[in-house]
């Protein structure tokens, strides 16, 4: 750490109690829009640390939001909760080893992200009351971020409206402020309904819709030859029609992922896909139709808060890692490949070191953009508010999110001083935008100009609720 920020202290203050906050998520793991223990104890800590919360945002259950001080700018800090399934996994482990039945794990780190986030928010609290400075800061306890478009249907229904600026991190194997691609998808599913009939005694009389799904991903692989490099569509069958292959299938669903790296591309697929299906149903003789699952915008740079940010971690400094997080790291190591380790250098576009086993330095902000794209509802954040994300190292080089070795080193104390850095990177970036209306009046001016040529049209179709399953 190069320059004290007297915000750093107000985060180390209070770190045994998010180390603990973190641990309790990861031990209770939950998926997308079932955390209601994730969300329970985020919301009981906003309460200990005296903010005024709101829940049951965008009438979703598990959102919720803590708001601290009076007057000023607004600044948002969000955080997620939410577990993947197939990860369960033994923290501590350099060897895979399922804990759990149900099969949860927190195999992308939002036990880490949460928390530091809850953190980063306390802290500007706590500095705010302490410097007698107009401001509020808010946290948003985000769910569903693994594929649910939580913060989609938060910022559709007008929650991050007064928000000046919006600032987030994610776990990870490297530390940057992060570059801001990622693909704009969304997830539809398309229900084929026809006519049952016994498959040998009288098929002329049935319509399959098997038959009809499977036309379906034959056309779309068809048309992945002819989409633009960076997009992607995926699929998973939902209902395939049932078990007996002596019945002409009746109704079957498959969810078509559909991604681009901009949202005018994505309208475009989306277009051709609901096409194919049309085909396919003509084809087999049946009926289709089709309902919107989730879906979330491109991700957009601020480049003022980028470089505001950049200058708080160049001067917070690297993740302060010791001799026993690099003997861990080396352990998990171990389960890596050369492929995996050289994947986390070309995630910032640098030359791979084999023999380094934990991110030593803050990558620059100009770096070459290799790598692959993954979706995040942030991505609707940003388009919404000026909005930055750091990627901040709290595992061995070489680990992938949503792995099992991303699982195992979410409790470790690798895991805890990566997290608190990330907590003190935020509340540093938050400080200088409350601090600074020059930093917020370009950051604002550089996101109007953006959506003076890209207007922003939410994804999600007004008349869709969120996907909660009580319903």
């Amino acid at each position: 750490m190069q320059n004290e920020n007297p915000i750093w202290s107000h985060v180390d203050a209070r770190a045994e109690a998010f180390k603990g906050l973190a641990d309790r998520v990861f031990d209770t793991p939950e998926i997308a829009y079932t955390e209601t223990r994730s969300c329970a104890a985020h919301t009981e800590m906003l309460r200990e640390q005296g903010f005024r919360v709101t829940e049951n945002l965008a009438g979703i259950p598990t959102a919720v939001m803590g708001e601290a001080g009076e007057g000023g700018p607004v600044i948002a800090i969000l955080g997620e909760y939410d577990a993947l399934p197939g990860l369960s996994q033994a923290p501590g482990e350099a060897a895979p080893r399922a804990i759990s039945d149900t099969g949860m794990g927190h195999g992308c780190g939002h036990n880490l992200l949460g928390s530091a986030a809850l953190s980063a928010a306390t802290a500007v609290k706590d500095w705010l009351a302490a410097e007698g400075i107009p401001g509020r800061i808010r946290y948003y306890g985000c769910p569903a971020e693994e594929g649910g478009a939580a913060k989609t249907y938060m910022v559709r229904d007008g929650h991050f409206d007064d928000v000046d600026i919006a600032i987030t991190w994610h776990p990870g194997s490297y530390s940057a402020v992060d570059d801001m691609r990622s693909l704009a998808n969304t997830r539809i599913d398309f229900t084929f309904t026809g006519r049952a009939a016994h498959a040998a005694g009288a098929p002329e009389l049935g319509r399959s819709a098997l038959d009809s799904v499977e036309l379906m991903n034959i056309g779309v692989n068809y048309m992945r030859e002819h989409m633009p490099d960076a997009a992607r569509v995926h699929y998973a069958y939902l209902d395939a029609g049932g078990a007996a292959p002596n019945v002409v299938q009746s109704k079957a669903t498959v969810r078509q992922l559909i991604r681009s790296p901009d949202l005018a591309g994505l309208a475009d697929l989306v277009e051709r896909v609901r096409a194919i299906a049309d085909g396919a149903a003509l084809m087999s003789g049946t009926e289709v139709s089709s309902r919107v699952f989730s879906a979330v915008s491109n991700l957009v740079e601020n480049r003022p808060l980028s470089e505001a940010m950049q200058r708080e971690f160049d001067a917070l400094g690297p993740v302060p890692f010791d001799a026993e997080d690099i003997a861990f790291a080396r352990e998990m190591r171990k389960t890596m490949t050369r492929a995996d380790i050289a994947d986390t250098f070309r995630q910032v576009g640098a030359k791979p070191d084999y023999d380094l086993p934990l991110f030593d330095f803050v990558a620059p902000l100009d770096r070459p953009m290799t790598g692959g794209m993954g979706s995040t509802d942030v991505g609707d954040v940003s388009w919404a508010v000026p909005t930055v994300q750091a990627r901040v190292a709290t595992c061995a080089i070489g680990t992938a999110l949503h792995s099992w070795q991303q699982t195992a080193q979410g409790k470790t104390p690798t895991a805890h001083k990566g997290m608190l850095h990330a907590a003190k990177l935020m509340a540093a970036t938050a400080r200088a935008a409350l601090t600074d209306e020059t930093l917020r009046a370009n950051a604002r001016r550089a996101h109007e100009e953006f959506l003076a040529e890209s207007p922003y049209a939410n994804p999600i179709p007004a008349e869709t609720r969120p996907p909660i399953a009580a319903e």
